[in-house]
């Protein structure tokens, strides 16, 4: 689906809100966190670089948005305790959770199934999908304190349809999908909805890594397909569960 990007957000779509962005420290997930900030919402910054997402909550302070707050997880060695204490913390804190964006991912390697090393396989998996799965369940009660929350989960065009030499990643971004729309049918006629978000093209270190022989410059920022990030964050996408979005127009 393509419809909303070109969402035009209100200046308070998200006042009040508690937001929760992991791979916030740079990329995608440093932009959907200063745009959330933007536009009301107290956002909880969650990666592993301590000094990285310093650098993002220092900028979210200097624009006058709500005080945002500072997660450390490694989601490479995350246990299910480190998710609970995530989740307790959050909720000491803050008492309920009204958004969560799960944009943390690695790469991997660039090559076909029958090379692929299977450690680094599982360590992709780890990060892009079981520790996604993982900090779901514990945030879980969190997001149902909330009057209406919103779970995006962050796909590809290679979750959607499998293309050589993305393995890893591509499995990942499948299960995603699949785990999306297994929470939304079991939390039909919830105040959770659940929805997955593709970024496409854009200009970001993965991507480099990805296409090193391609011109980012002819790639758009992460700040330019934010409304679709906003639109499934805020109320307008209220009742809308178990949906596959596109930040970007599809390419013919």
């Amino acid at each position: 689906m393509t419809c909303h990007i070109d969402y035009q957000a209100p200046a308070d779509l998200l006042a009040g809100k508690i937001v929760l962005v992991s791979g916030a420290s740079a990329g995608i997930g440093r932009s959907a966190a200063m745009t959330y900030a933007r536009h009301g919402a107290t956002v909880i910054l969650l990666g592993r670089s301590v000094s990285r997402l310093e650098v993002v909550y220092d900028a979210i302070e200097a624009m006058g948005a709500p005080q945002p707050a500072i997660f450390p997880l490694n989601l490479e060695s995350a246990t299910a305790q480190d998710h609970l204490a995530v989740a307790t913390k959050l909720e000491k804190e803050f008492g309920r959770l009204d958004g969560l964006l799960h944009n943390a991912s690695i790469l991997g390697d660039r090559v076909s199934v029958a090379s692929y090393d299977l450690e680094l396989w599982a360590k992709v998996m780890q990060v892009n999908f079981t520790a996604t799965l993982g900090l779901t369940q514990a945030l879980l009660p969190l997001l149902g304190q909330s009057a209406s929350s919103s779970v995006v989960f962050t796909s590809s065009s290679v979750g959607r349809r499998g293309r050589a030499k993305w393995g890893a990643y591509s499995t990942s971004k499948f299960a995603t999908e699949g785990l999306m729309e297994i929470l939304a049918d079991e939390h039909q006629g919830s105040t959770i909805r659940f929805n997955s978000l593709n970024p496409g093209a854009t200009r970001t270190a993965m991507r480099q890594a990805a296409y090193p022989d391609e011109d980012p410059q002819r790639l758009r920022k992460p700040e330019e397909i934010m409304p679709t990030y906003l639109w499934l964050m805020g109320r307008d996408s209220e009742g809308i569960s178990g949906e596959a979005f596109d930040a970007q127009p599809s390419k013919r």
